[in-house]
């Protein structure tokens, strides 16, 4: 395993490029998925997704349950939302990308998200309150949007 190299700046391409999705479930995956993780944990992150590594492919590392007793690390491949909730949150995000930017974001309190594991496996979660805004937000990533792109202007 080894650490990457976080890209920053809100106007960098490749956090404005909508990713492609992933088609091989590889060794290359697995180690892009292991490099990603390492490097989420190091910068203290809840999530991270490929472009924040300056990969373009359909791939998110997020901690479920952070502030539960065993938090589970999940690898997210080419995820899509299935559906949201009608009710929305305001809470504060902020983002490796954006050092030291934060600010309150509304989003959905409850998801369902559908995705495949490393193997190619097709999985469906629902999830609540912090664990869908960290999916929510690290799926934007993949999108090309930024949590600041979703702050109400004054």
């Amino acid at each position: 395993m080894s650490l990457l190299k976080i890209v920053t700046g809100k106007d960098t391409e490749i956090l404005r490029t909508v990713c492609e999705p992933v088609d091989k479930f590889d060794s290359k995956l697995k180690k892009l998925a292991s490099d990603m993780a390492e490097t989420m944990v190091d910068a203290k992150g809840l999530g991270i997704a490929a472009p924040q590594v300056g990969v373009n492919a359909r791939v998110c590392i997020v901690i479920l349950g952070f502030n539960s007793k065993n938090p589970v690390t999940l690898q997210m491949v080419n995820p899509e939302i299935v559906k949201l909730s009608s009710e929305n949150a305001f809470d504060e995000e902020g983002c490796l990308s954006l050092p030291k930017q934060f600010a309150k974001v509304e989003r959905p309190k409850e998801i369902v998200v559908k995705f495949q594991d490393l193997k190619g496996v097709f999985k469906q979660l629902r999830l609540a309150d912090l664990d869908a805004r960290v999916v929510l937000h690290e799926i934007d990533h993949l999108n090309g949007v930024l949590f600041i792109d979703l702050v109400e202007k004054a």
